[in-house]
């Protein structure tokens, strides 16, 4: 059964190869000391498995522009680590159904122990990279002690807090159409233009949407957003996790304008 760090191994891979400059190749070595300023960001992971994760990078990283030209060396690794951390908890989804998040992400000095190590290989350059994972399956909480069915036991009042509202059922009418399929896409933002400017457009031309990268896309059936949530890598395709949902009766409403 893979784990949180075999998905995350996977898709640092692929990400590193892809997003870094010089494609640089990722492969597993023997762990080796840091040299003075090593720096690296810790996830911390909730859900199905939930622990800490932590990335240390060996200094002398920052001295190559592999995150890009003209851009501060460490805020790229942490967008680029982040963005690891997320699509591993997509890709753990994906593999066996273990539904996990990244709670909290922030920097971190270094870390007195590891758990692997790995080299970043770019041409004659070589750069270690350690890896400390403290992420596992949530231990069952302890069950209740056994209750002796010969001793009469006293019933506690029932209160109105201790009675739970169960979800309506639906109604017939809705459940026939439970199984009809609906085109979904994604909306990563929008722009109006001018005709003209639609005309002038060609390759390599910027189209600036009104929708900051840190906010969330929208999930668009019809022409309702039925939900809205984080973009996140699953199998080299993109994915969406759900961060919030509409009323199921908003979500109804969409179907209206499809038949």
């Amino acid at each position: 059964m893979k784990t949180y760090l075999d998905c995350w191994i996977e898709v640092a891979t692929t990400l590193f190869s892809q997003a870094l400059a010089g494609e640089p190749e990722l492969t597993e070595s023997l762990p080796k000391p840091l040299g003075a300023g090593a720096f690296g960001f810790a996830a911390t992971i909730a859900g199905d498995e939930e622990g800490r994760f932590a990335v240390v990078l060996d200094p002398a990283v920052l001295e190559s522009p592999l995150v890009g030209e003209g851009v501060d060396q460490k805020a790229g690794w942490g967008e680029i680590l982040k963005e690891v951390a997320d699509a591993a908890a997509g890709e753990l989804l994906a593999k066996t159904g273990k539904k996990c998040r990244v709670e909290k992400f922030e920097e971190i000095a270094g870390e007195s122990k590891v758990s692997c190590a790995f080299q970043l290989k770019s041409g004659e350059r070589v750069w270690s990279i350690m890896v400390r994972d403290e992420v596992r399956v949530p231990k069952p909480a302890a069950q209740p002690p056994a209750v002796d069915s010969s001793v009469p036991q006293a019933s506690a009042p029932q209160t109105s807090a201790s009675v739970q509202a169960l979800p309506p059922a639906l109604s017939a009418g809705v459940e026939l159409l439970l199984d009809v399929e609906l085109e979904a896409a994604l909306r990563f933002g929008c722009k109006e233009l001018p005709l003209g400017e639609i005309l002038d457009l060609g390759p390599g031309d910027v189209v600036q949407l009104d929708r900051n990268v840190a906010d969330p896309v929208d999930l668009i059936v019809g022409d309702k957003i039925v939900a809205r949530g984080e973009v996140v890598l699953i199998n080299g395709n993109f994915g969406l996790r759900v961060t919030e949902v509409a009323a199921p009766r908003k979500r109804l409403e969409s179907i209206r304008c499809l038949f």
